[in-house]
């Protein structure tokens, strides 16, 4: 990868180059943002649209299929094409989502829009996640300081969460509090994507190597992978990571299902709420232990996950709001962990020109189950009531998050 790089003229060189790895990271939650934007607004849809729980979670999967789909393409396509190649497109399908759910007027329309969404928030948990270590590589070699990889991991990683968290409490409180609601909250989020194109544009980022150069060339869509010697990071990224986002995003689309069950509300100020609190502990709890070893990090991300699903099944057959909150900020520690461990040991292994895909393999691994497990969860609500459906959920997500506790262990020390 050639070392040509625009590089910003600030006082302090150094200074400058750690705040551009902070704003590099600043697309990531703009998409993120809009990615859970739509989670408290789905009760204004059901009203007005009248559809199921089953079809609201077949609404949220199609979110899934587009990112999984992105994910086939955009890892490989960013490592050869370069980031911002591949961003800004995805930035545009963002906009084009916003659109969208504005004016929403039918199911096709929301699903329409989820798969934009999609397909955007695929492209920069793989690219614009790559490019916020890139900018920390590349600012690095500039300014000849201290590794910052760590810190670009940290970033990427609470950016993420921290967006995913912001949009539900946006979208909550605006919708409550200001005429038009649909149309008032997707252009709030409009104009945060228009910033993050900015910031895409002038990020100062290292040039991509030639295509047929490129290592691990082949097919451009694919199955994204890792180069043989990463494949137990990625196996042990997944085993944590995949059922910490499972229950965030079980709670994300049926989170306030069930608070208008236990509090016989439809407040999408709670509901919104209840989300931002579960990502805040997902960036909160990245940050207090970061200086853990990684394989104690995973370890305590799997345990999180494990007491988040105790307390979904506690909460929903004891009627217990507290409860039920304590499950999604467990949910949210889980995933947390599970995020920041799994990609600290990419960061840490991968070459920067595999990096895109390595984490889109990251993603993929985690989102399979976090799109099928919520939606056979709705659907078999439907069927025996959403205490029963929950109920099943919750052992299944259990029984996983202790098969990726004893991956974990089995790998050995690190």
């Amino acid at each position: 990868m050639s070392s040509s790089l625009t590089v910003p003229a600030p006082a302090s060189r150094e200074r400058g180059s750690t705040a551009w790895i902070w704003l590099a990271a600043w697309p990531v939650t703009a998409v993120f943002v809009l990615s859970n934007a739509a989670t408290p607004l789905y009760v204004l849809w059901q009203r007005d649209l009248g559809f199921s729980r089953g079809t609201l979670t077949v609404i949220f999967a199609f979110y899934i299929v587009g990112l999984l789909g992105s994910l086939l393409v955009s890892g490989v396509a960013s490592d050869r094409l370069g980031r911002r190649r591949v961003l800004l497109p995805a930035l545009g399908l963002a906009l084009a989502a916003c659109a969208i759910f504005a004016v929403a007027p039918s199911v096709t329309a929301l699903i329409v829009a989820r798969l934009f969404s999609g397909i955007a928030v695929g492209t920069v948990v793989s690219a614009g996640m790559a490019a916020v270590t890139d900018v920390a590589t590349a600012t690095d070699t500039v300014t000849g300081g201290a590794d910052r990889k760590p810190l670009a991991a940290l970033l990427a990683s609470c950016a993420m969460v921290l967006g995913a968290g912001l949009g539900p409490l946006l979208a909550g409180v605006l919708s409550e509090t200001v005429p038009g609601p649909t149309v008032t909250v997707f252009l709030v989020e409009a104009v945060l994507l228009a910033t993050a194109v900015l910031t895409v544009l002038r990020m100062p980022l290292p040039r991509p190597s030639a295509p047929g150069s490129a290592p691990g060339s082949g097919s451009w869509v694919r199955l994204p992978r890792v180069p043989a010697g990463n494949r137990r990071h990625l196996v042990l990224g997944i085993a944590v990571f995949a059922p910490g986002i499972t229950a965030t995003s079980f709670v994300l689309s049926l989170g306030p299902s069930l608070l208008s069950g236990l509090l016989g509300t439809t407040s999408r100020i709670v509901a919104g709420a209840m989300a931002f609190a579960m990502f805040l502990t997902a960036a909160a709890v990245q940050f207090a232990v970061r200086s853990l070893r990684r394989r104690a990090i995973l370890l305590a991300g799997a345990t999180a996950t494990l007491a988040a699903m105790a307390a979904l099944v506690a909460a929903v057959h004891t009627g217990s709001v507290a409860v039920l909150l304590a499950a999604a900020l467990l949910a949210g520690a889980g995933q947390g962990m599970g995020q920041l461990g799994g990609l600290s040991l990419l960061n840490s292994g991968v070459p920067a020109a595999r990096l895109a895909e390595a984490n889109a393999a990251l993603n993929v691994g985690g989102y399979l189950p976090a799109g099928l497990l919520p939606v056979s969860a709705g659907y078999l609500s439907d069927a025996v009531g959403l205490t029963r459906g929950a109920t099943v959920f919750g052992a299944v997500l259990a029984a996983l998050a202790v098969a990726g506790a004893l991956v974990v262990l089995a790998s050995g020390r690190r």
